[in-house]
């Protein structure tokens, strides 16, 4: 396998709600979990897609890459994660011998220390239940504030108010009948998800059914891809925008360096999916509307590049770009060897692997990938994008598209604008915030039979276990 792109999300939490989120032992148990399956697939010398030339054992610091934004939820996620990844290697692999001849074992039984960037953008994103709080785009913010005008939110908030009104018992020391609505119906399901996991004394009258917690969830799944994605206003999707730039960026530098660009992983949040699939998935309320929703705990979005060319892998065989293909997988929910991520066509293909001359030019029709891209869409002309400011302009309004052109070419992100861009350039690997985005750069052969028996053919697969939440 040529690259592996995965998005990887946090595991459970505490509500936001009742900030400062923190990540619990059952969310450390998933992420981990989760490492141990990647680590499986695409690590371990006996991986089912094992990456070309990538260590399998003691960690290469030089090929992977690891971000997370400034948030405590999301960076623990990625340090257990990243324990599943590459486990201790044991005292007698990982040593050092000293010029006096000392012989130094690492500790912890060769516990390996795997660098996390930290980057600005989604920093303290799990102690706030709005979505684009972190985003720092100002058009996107006015797109998703559009949501709250729109016929379909007030029909929402108007038809759902008695249904808000009957669990506000249950929920009375965080809301009251005043804030128990439609327009905090992410926080409140949040809330009691969090509450119907931990809490053994929660609602001992039983007010929340199990119909009554379905609604509520389907209500919050309404919310916030109301919030992060709309066909009609694509700036909502910035987040997907940005994130399509990345993978482009990644991608393409693994094919550039032949394979040496080998795993990227970065965490952020649940917006980065529900944006991107809008727009790489036309008519997704028919095609995938399992999708439209927020990602549970540990979800993990990954793009495959690999290639079916029976030349050997090697630096000096690298296969051409016509020869590599790249496929996108993902996994609601904590994945593992019992439950499998499914792969999805992109673009209304119907394929599930496309080549990378079309996989690129399908993420070209939205994809934003470089500063000047993003201060232009999103409207930003101070600060880092004051360079990129119209004539006579000195504020924050735009005149820009709306829509990003492709990010692949090489433009040079400052990570100043937006962490997430910059950080994505650098790491060359997307990750939601309840998803994780492993990138591998490692080329693997793998034969195109093979590739058919793993994926789902002409037709759309189902998401492989989990819901979304």
């Amino acid at each position: 396998m040529t690259a592996d792109l995965p998005a990887h999300s946090h595991g459970d939490r505490t509500a936001k709600s009742t900030p400062p989120s923190n990540l619990t032992n059952l969310g450390y148990q998933e992420v981990y979990t989760s490492g141990q399956y990647y680590r499986n697939r695409y690590i371990a010398s006996d991986a089912t897609y094992k990456i070309n030339g990538v260590n399998a054992d003691l960690v290469k610091q030089s090929q992977i890459s690891v971000s997370a934004p400034a948030d405590t939820v999301l960076q623990n996620s990625a340090t257990g994660f990243l324990q599943g990844l590459y486990p201790p290697v044991g005292s007698n692999l990982d040593t050092q011998t000293l010029k006096n001849g000392t012989v130094i074992t690492a500790p912890m039984e060769g516990y390996q220390l795997i660098p996390v960037s930290l980057v600005t953008s989604g920093s303290g994103s799990e102690d706030n239940g709005w979505l684009q709080s972190a985003s720092g785009c100002a058009q996107a913010t006015i797109s998703s504030n559009n949501f709250f005008t729109s016929a379909e939110y007030i029909g929402l908030l108007n038809s759902t108010h008695e249904l808000y009104q009957s669990v506000v018992p249950t929920i009375n020391g965080t809301f009251n009948s005043s804030t128990a609505s439609f327009k905090n119906a992410y926080t409140v399901w949040d809330l009691i998800n969090v509450a119907e996991i931990h809490n053994a004394t929660f609602d001992p009258n039983n007010i929340i059914t199990s119909d009554i917690f379905q609604q509520l969830s389907e209500l919050s799944n309404m919310h916030e891809w109301g919030l992060a994605y709309n066909s009609s206003d694509n700036m909502r999707a910035i987040a997907g925008m940005t994130l399509a730039g990345q993978v482009q960026q990644f991608l393409n530098g693994t094919i550039t360096s032949a394979g040496k660009q080998k795993i990227a992983i970065q965490f952020g949040a649940y917006g980065n999916f529900a944006s991107f699939f809008g727009l790489a998935i036309p008519n997704i309320e028919t095609t995938q509307p399992t999708l439209m929703g927020v990602a549970d705990y540990a979800s993990a979005l990954t793009f495959e590049m690999f290639t079916n060319s029976s030349t050997a892998v090697s630096s000096s065989t690298y296969p051409s770009a016509s020869e590599i293909y790249v496929r996108m997988l993902f996994h609601n929910g904590t994945t593992s060897n019992i439950s499998e991520p499914d792969v999805y066509p992109l673009f209304g293909s119907g394929q599930a692997a496309l080549s990378w001359s079309d996989f690129n030019a399908g993420l070209d029709k939205f994809a934003v990938g470089s500063t000047e891209q993003w201060c232009t869409a999103c409207g930003n002309f101070t600060g880092t994008c004051a360079a990129y400011a119209p004539a006579g302009s000195s504020s924050g309004s735009s005149s820009g598209s709306q829509t990003g052109s492709g990010g692949a070419g090489g433009n040079g992100l400052s990570a100043a604008v937006n962490g997430v861009i910059g950080a994505m350039v650098t790491l060359a690997v997307v990750l939601g915030l309840e998803a994780l985005v492993l990138l591998l750069g490692g080329l693997r052969v793998v034969s195109k039979k093979r590739v058919a028996q793993g994926a789902a053919g002409s037709s759309p697969v189902s998401v492989g276990g989990g819901k979304m939440a």
